[in-house]
């Protein structure tokens, strides 16, 4: 896992820019990049129970009792750090919304936002349902960061995302003639339903005929006899694994259930096979792939290849076959008391924090199990709940409060700040899953079900492995990460990528005043959270070119921005 300064620096400096040989010193300052940055980057599921950053009072973090939501205005800077959990990326304009509305008043004016244009009509609108286009995965990226970087539902875009992460579909894994198409409607589907209720998204999900070509469900066939072929378990089991459950019965709190020394299974290998005679049967709903249409129908029950026997799972037995026991088997998942704590954790991890609190958990969870008029899973009563707890609100005192942050969000995050642009629409920011070049990941791009990284990750050999806490971002983070995304970031802020160009126009009037400006990327960018010696640091580099040279204005405001997305006080959304 340690990776020396030497070594570090001889992949970053060579033959590049000065400013780049500063943002290594920043991510190397104190010995090697991913210790520094690890011992930072993740909760270390503490205490919580400080007055909440505007001022309200707040639960503790060892109470169940309902966080109370803060009331006084939250100033910029809590401001920014709000919408570095809720969004894709703040801005002036969202900055000033959330001090104008207060979280909750924000919250809800954002539940109450339409989608602008779906991804699968954003599709069709620009062309990519040509003919030119099949068996090609062209328009996927576009539509994409379009939408993460401009939409203004971007606490849809950011649940939505989060949700992609825990309920996995790929394009690379989809074996379809228009695979653009296919992940772009199951992606619909995710943003359509992020403020629905989770058992609706269960139900779109087994039906979605992206979900069913990745996990190779689809014209799942029942056993036949003669041959000894079985029902595809996989949908099933990564159903139960990933999707709702997880291996082990879980308390509340997300801590294991166990029985002596050992953590009780939440299910078998009899409830797989049980299972997945339930999900044969799930077809297209037409075998015409001439255009992209089939693909965002539902899946439809092909009787024939159905089983219509008994089906026994998780102590349920279903019978008769066809969409009854498909709702069936959805319901009694639904219902299992593993769900809330499961799923809570991990969109808080995916939000806020890499080890939130027992009581955290307890809390989201409980609201997830009944929103307070008997829902269970209503999804904007969860997203309430882990935003605007005292957890989320308080302003952290400790080193070790939240979460890397994600690759995606660091290049959204920059484009939204500075009002990045596509004047052609095309948005040819591309694949970035490319560790040594790019980011080392791309949303709709996992290798896997098991996304780029998983919830339980624990870097080896560190102190986060010997104190017990996770650091999932931390999978996709190694040397090769690191200077790629240096690099990457290097050359997007100054150039912009194809014709995605920021306006610097408004940080350019802060361009003289080093102080200024850096304290202005600062608290758009890094939510005010880089520390007295980073910004020293930044303002060192950035009074080194002189505001009067050729393009020094510009060239200032560069390196404030790329050193302070280099740091690792930017790099942990804490």
């Amino acid at each position: 896992m340690a990776t020396t300064e030497e070594a570090t620096f001889a992949l970053v400096t060579d033959k590049q820019s000065d400013a780049r040989e500063s943002a290594h010193r920043l991510l190397t300052v104190g010995g090697s990049v991913l210790p520094l940055v690890a011992l930072a980057a993740c909760g270390d599921g503490g205490s919580g129970g400080t007055a909440s950053a505007g001022g309200g009072t707040a639960s503790t973090a060892g109470s169940s009792t309902p966080v109370v939501v803060v009331t006084p205005p939250p100033t910029a800077t809590e401001a920014s750090r709000f919408l570095a959990q809720a969004t894709m990326g703040a801005t002036r304009s969202t900055m000033d919304a959330v001090v104008s509305r207060g979280y909750d008043g924000w919250l809800t004016d954002q539940f109450a936002l339409p989608r602008a244009t779906s991804h699968w009509d954003w599709l069709v609108a620009n062309g990519y349902d040509a003919a030119a286009n099949r068996n090609i995965v062209a328009g996927l990226d576009p539509t994409l960061w379009r939408q993460m970087i401009v939409e203004p539902d971007q606490l849809r875009q950011r649940v939505g995302m989060a949700l992609l992460d825990i309920l996995v579909v790929g394009i690379d894994g989809i074996g379809d003639a228009w695979r653009a198409f296919s992940i772009a409607a199951y992606v619909d589907t995710l943003l359509d339903n992020a403020f629905g209720n989770y058992r609706d998204i269960l139900g779109a999900i087994t039906t979605s005929f992206a979900m069913g070509s990745y996990l190779t469900f689809l014209n799942n066939r029942k056993a036949n006899a003669t041959t000894g072929a079985q029902p595809d378990e996989n949908y099933a089991r990564e159903l139960m694994q990933l999707f709702t459950l997880g291996l082990y019965q879980l308390n509340m709190d997300g801590s294991p259930k166990m029985n002596g020394s050992q953590p009780i299974e939440t299910y078998g290998q009899a409830d797989v096979s049980g299972l997945a005679r339930v999900f044969t049967g799930l077809s297209p709903a037409t075998s015409d792939s001439s255009t992209p249409a089939r693909y965002r129908m539902p899946l439809v029950m092909n009787a024939g290849i159905n089983e219509t026997g008994a089906s026994s799972f998780l102590g349920t037995t279903v019978s008769g076959g066809g969409m009854a026991a498909v709702k069936t088997a959805l319901d009694t998942i639904f219902a299992h008391p593993n769900v809330p704590p499961f799923i809570s954790k991990q969109l808080i991890q995916r939000l806020v924090t890499s080890n939130p609190s027992p009581a955290y958990v307890t809390r989201v969870a409980t609201k997830f199990a009944d929103n307070g008029q008997g829902v269970r899973g209503d999804m904007k009563a969860v997203i309430r709940a882990i935003l605007l707890d005292s957890e989320a609100r308080s302003v952290p005192t400790t080193a070790t409060a939240g979460k890397l942050r994600e690759p995606v969000l660091r290049l959204t995050g920059w484009a939204r700040a500075f009002a990045a642009s596509s004047p052609s629409n095309a948005w040819a920011i591309g694949d970035t899953s490319n560790a040594a070049t790019r980011l080392g990941q791309a949303k709709g791009h996992s290798p896997s079900v098991f996304n780029f990284y998983r919830p339980g990750y624990t870097p080896p050999g560190t102190t986060l492995a010997s104190s017990g806490l996770v650091a999932p971002e931390f999978q996709i983070a190694n040397e090769q990460s690191v200077v790629g995304y240096v690099n990457f970031m290097y050359g997007v802020i100054a150039n912009g990528i194809g014709d995605v160009k920021a306006d610097y126009s408004a940080i350019l009037t802060k361009a003289a005043d080093t102080q200024g400006l850096v304290d202005e990327v600062n608290l758009v960018l890094a939510a005010g959270q880089l520390s007295t010696t980073t910004l020293a640091a930044i303002r060192d580099a950035v009074d080194s070119v002189s505001a009067t040279a050729t393009n020094g204005p510009v060239n200032r405001v560069g390196i404030a921005i790329l050193l302070t997305m280099a740091s690792p006080d930017y790099l942990t959304l804490r």
